[in-house]
């Protein structure tokens, strides 16, 4: 392996996904970082599904931009097929990057779709991730 496909999979497995699982992509566009996503397709064994995909998935990553719309409304459309435990990670650009995404706008969404932010990452050179999970529910 390269350093370039290690930093990938560093960076990828950071976001505790596993083989076999199944992921949507939502915000995809041509800023995204391909070696991140190239180590989270490795991680998994399988290629990132769209935003049309309608099968349950074990989890999402959303890339989020600050003219992107209403981050609420991709949060519930991520949670639309998502199994009940699957993380959610919202990809923004880092802070002095264009289409920053503030992370009180992340929790306001966040709080809205009733998840919440656990926690936030540098994945790749441009990238930030923020983990968001359902709130917490008694078992």
């Amino acid at each position: 392996m390269s350093s370039t496909t290690d930093d990938a999979a560093n960076a990828a497995s950071r976001l505790g996904f596993a083989a076999g699982q199944v992921i949507q992509e939502f915000g995809y566009d041509d800023d995204v970082d391909d070696t991140l996503r190239s180590g989270l397709e490795g991680i998994t064994g399988t290629d990132l599904v769209d935003e049309d995909y309608d099968d349950v998935t074990d989890g999402a990553v959303i890339w989020f931009r600050q003219d992107d719309g209403d981050l609420t409304d991709a949060l519930v459309d991520a949670l639309t097929v998502l199994d009940d435990s699957g993380p959610i990670w919202v990809l923004t650009p880092k802070a002095g990057r264009p289409g920053h995404v503030s992370h009180s706008d992340i929790e306001e969404a966040a709080t809205t779709s009733g998840l919440h932010a656990m926690s936030t990452l540098s994945v790749a050179a441009d990238w930030s991730a923020t983990r968001l999970a359902a709130r917490g529910r008694g078992r």
